[in-house]
């Protein structure tokens, strides 16, 4: 079975208006851009994103949020980017802000097929609004509902034709988890091999959960913010 695409608008092109995609990142780590770039060039709108961040102004999901192609945002952290504040302030743009840890979990839900989880995080807040609360052991819990998408957009650093992945580093955030709790995932990597030169047990997310797979190519290390300081005299 080889789940290859010839490129990423071939990709994006199953992916229609109003879908629901989580896309895998944090910061710029780990960010599916080719597949992004491919999907802003698509013109694909009325999009809910779930995602960590929003990103920056230039890179990974800021280039859809700028081009309006985003209809909604769930996230933990969109400090990054002012197009998405300035959007959500003047009521362009609905979204839902998630503590980290519980985002993480929702997501890790959604793959596992758990219909929902209970938490202390978030109670007593406007998190916990309209949700149901519990005690447990004398602690105050809210449900929280599992994540899933239509769509799961992430990147790894090496993966076979079969859809075996492997990532490097800070580029396994939420790549791993979105690949499971999305009915279609589309797998972008630095680098394509044949089946058998990964060995079995560096294999982060097995083929099985990917439907397709994309040779990105070369890609660029951003920095996200760059911090120097001057040497000592």
């Amino acid at each position: 079975m080889n789940k290859v695409l010839e490129s990423a608008a071939a990709a994006v092109a199953m992916i229609p208006d109003g879908a629901s995609i989580m896309v895998g990142g944090f910061g710029v780590c780990g960010v599916p851009e080719k597949l992004i770039n491919a999907l802003h060039a698509r013109g694909t709108k009325d999009l809910t994103i779930i995602s960590n961040n929003a990103g920056i102004d230039d890179y990974g999901a800021g280039v859809l949020l700028y081009a309006k192609q985003i209809k909604k945002i769930i996230a933990t952290y969109v400090g990054e980017n002012k197009e998405f504040e300035r959007q959500a302030l003047s009521g362009e743009l609905a979204f839902e802000l998630v503590p980290q840890g519980t985002f993480a979990e929702r997501i890790r839900a959604g793959g596992a097929g758990v219909g929902g989880f209970f938490t202390p995080t978030g109670y007593g807040t406007v998190v916990a609004e309209g949700k149901e609360t519990r005690m447990i052991d004398g602690r105050p819990y809210i449900l929280e509902a599992p994540l899933h998408a239509d769509f799961a957009l992430v990147k790894a650093y090496r993966g076979d034709r079969l859809g075996n992945l492997v990532y490097r580093k800070t580029a396994r955030n939420f790549n791993p988890v979105m690949a499971t709790a999305a009915t279609i995932t589309i797998a972008e990597v630095e680098h394509l091999v044949e089946p058998g030169e990964i060995d079995p047990e560096t294999v982060v997310t097995p083929g099985i959960f990917v439907k397709h797979i994309l040779h990105g190519g070369a890609y660029e290390k951003l920095i996200e913010r760059r911090t120097t300081r001057t040497s000592a005299a």
